[in-house]
C-alpha cells in the first residue's frame, strides 16, 4: 500500500515540477504560482499540500543538483529530492520510499548564485552556508506581558515551542501549524515576525513615548513591534505607497487593540493615552505632519536575507536588480531623513545581505548629509559589525538575514 501511495506521490510531484519549471528562474512570485497549482487540484488535502510544497521548495533550494536530472533521470531527481527534503509527517512515506543509497553530495557553494559572493562572502562558507540550505523556522513575537493563555493553547493543540534566549517574548514554533487558526492570534496576543526582524528595533534602543514615522510600513510587523516599545503615549504615523499593505496593517492593528489605538487622519490622539496611537497615511507623503523623534526606513530590497524562506529568489535576483534597489533606497533615505527632528533618530533597515544595499547606501547618505552621525547600538546580538550598521546573519540565531543602521541628527 505504501509503495502505491509513494508511486502516486512521485508521479504527482514530477507533474507539478514540470508545470513550475518554466518559471523558477524568472518569476519572483513563484510561491503564488505554487498556490495557484494547488487551487487547480481540489483533491489535495492539507497533508498533500504540505508534502508537495516541501518537495517543490526543496527542488528550488537545491536547483543545480536537481534540475539537470529532470530530463535525463527523473528517478534520480526524485531520489535526491527525497534525501534533501525535510523530515515531516507529510514527507515520511515519500522519503522512506525514495531516499535510497547515499545522500547527494557536491559543492554546496554552487547552491547559491556565484555572482553574489562579493556582496556577502560570509554566506558561502561554514555554518552560514549550511544555514542557507535549511528551511527557515517560524518565529512569533508575543504582544502580551501575560502569555500563560498563549502557552496553554499551544499545549492544548500539541504545538511545541521554545523561547528565544536573546529576546524576551520571542518564541519559535517547532510544530507545523497554522497559527492564524489560534485564539491567541485572533486576539492579537502574538504576531508572526522573524527573530532577526525583531532584533532590528531591539538593537537600537527605542525611547518610550516618542513620535515616530514608519516610512515604508508594509503590512506592519515592525510597526506593531514599535508600538509595544514606545508604550502608552507613543505615536506612529504608518506610511506606504501600497494600499493593500496598509489594509493588512489596519486589520492587524485592530486585532492588537490592547496594544495600540488606530486613529484616522482626523483622529484625536487624546483617546490613545493608555496605548500607542497609530495613524495610517496612505500614498501621498505630503500628508505627513511635522518632524519626528524617530523615522524608520525599512526599505524595499532584493530580499537576499530571505533566501532560506524564499529560495526561488536566489535564481530570479540579478546584480542589476540590486543596483536598481540601491538607487531606490538612497532616494528613500534622503527623502525621509528630512522628517527627523534635531536630536532625533533615523533607522535604516533591509532584509538584504548585499553590502551594496546596506553599508554602501548608508555611507553614501552620510557623505551627503553630514548632519547625521552613526549612533551606538544598545545591543548587537553578536551580529557582524559593518563600517556602519549591523549585519544579522542567519546561522547565529536561526533567523532570516537583516541589516540595520542607526543614525542621529545633530
Amino acid at each position: 500500500m505504501k509503495v502505491s501511495i509513494a508511486a502516486n506521490q512521485q508521479r504527482t510531484f514530477l507533474r507539478l515540477v514540470a508545470g513550475l519549471r518554466p518559471h523558477w528562474r524568472r518569476d519572483p512570485a513563484l510561491p503564488a504560482r505554487i498556490q495557484a497549482l494547488f487551487a487547480r487540484h481540489r483533491e489535495f488535502g492539507a497533508r498533500d499540500r504540505r508534502l508537495y510544497r516541501e518537495l517543490m521548495f526543496t527542488t528550488v533550494r537545491y536547483l543545480p543538483w536537481i534540475e539537470p536530472m529532470l530530463d535525463t533521470d527523473p528517478g534520480e531527481a526524485t531520489r535526491r529530492v527525497a534525501w534533501l527534503a525535510a523530515e515531516t509527517p507529510a514527507t515520511r512515506v515519500f522519503r522512506a520510499t525514495f531516499a535510497m543509497g547515499d545522500p547527494p553530495t557536491g559543492d554546496k557553494a554552487e547552491l547559491l548564485p556565484g555572482w553574489f559572493r562579493p556582496h556577502c562572502p560570509a554566506i558561502f562558507q561554514g555554518a552560514e552556508l549550511a544555514a542557507q540550505l535549511r528551511r527557515a523556522p517560524l518565529w512569533l513575537r508575543l504582544q502580551t506581558d501575560a502569555p500563560a493563555a498563549v502557552f496553554e493553547e499551544f499545549s492544548r493543540r500539541g504545538w511545541a515551542w521554545r523561547a528565544s534566549d536573546v529576546i524576551a517574548g520571542a518564541i519559535q514554533l517547532l510544530a507545523e501549524a497554522d497559527v492564524t487558526t489560534s485564539e491567541a492570534w485572533r486576539n492579537g496576543l502574538d504576531e508572526v515576525q522573524d527573530l532577526g526582524s525583531q532584533m532590528i528595533l531591539e538593537s537600537i534602543g527605542v525611547e518610550r513615548g516618542g513620535r515616530w514615522l514608519d516610512a515604508c510600513t508594509g503590512a506592519g510587523g515592525k510597526t506593531l513591534q514599535l508600538a509595544r516599545l514606545l508604550g502608552p503615549g507613543g505615536a506612529i504615523d504608518a506610511h506606504d505607497v501600497r494600499a493593500s499593505a496598509l489594509d493588512e496593517l489596519r486589520t492587524r492593528t485592530r486585532r492588537a487593540s490592547h496594544v495600540c489605538h488606530l486613529i484616522d487622519d482626523k483622529g484625536d490622539r487624546t483617546a490613545a493615552q493608555r496605548k500607542t496611537a497609530i495613524r495610517i497615511v496612505r500614498a501621498d507623503s505630503s500628508r505627513l505632519q511635522g518632524n519626528y523623534d524617530g523615522v524608520l526606513v525599512d526599505a524595499p530590497c532584493s530580499g537576499s536575507g530571505t533566501w532560506r524562506r524564499a529560495p526561488h529568489l536566489k535564481w530570479v535576483t540579478t546584480d542589476e536588480a540590486i543596483v536598481r534597489a540601491a538607487a531606490t533606497q538612497r532616494t528613500l533615505l534622503a527623502q525621509y531623513s528630512s522628517r527627523v527632528k534635531p536630536g532625533g533618530r533615523l533607522v535604516y533597515a533591509t532584509c538584504s545581505l548585499s553590502a551594496r544595499e546596506n553599508e554602501d547606501v548608508v555611507n553614501t547618505f552620510l557623505t551627503a548629509h553630514p548632519e547625521f552621525r552613526p549612533e551606538p547600538f544598545v545591543r548587537n546580538f553578536g551580529a557582524m559589525q559593518r563600517s556602519v550598521g549591523l549585519l544579522i546573519l542567519p546561522a547565529q540565531h536561526d533567523t532570516d538575514g537583516f541589516f540595520v543602521a542607526s543614525l542621529r541628527r545633530r
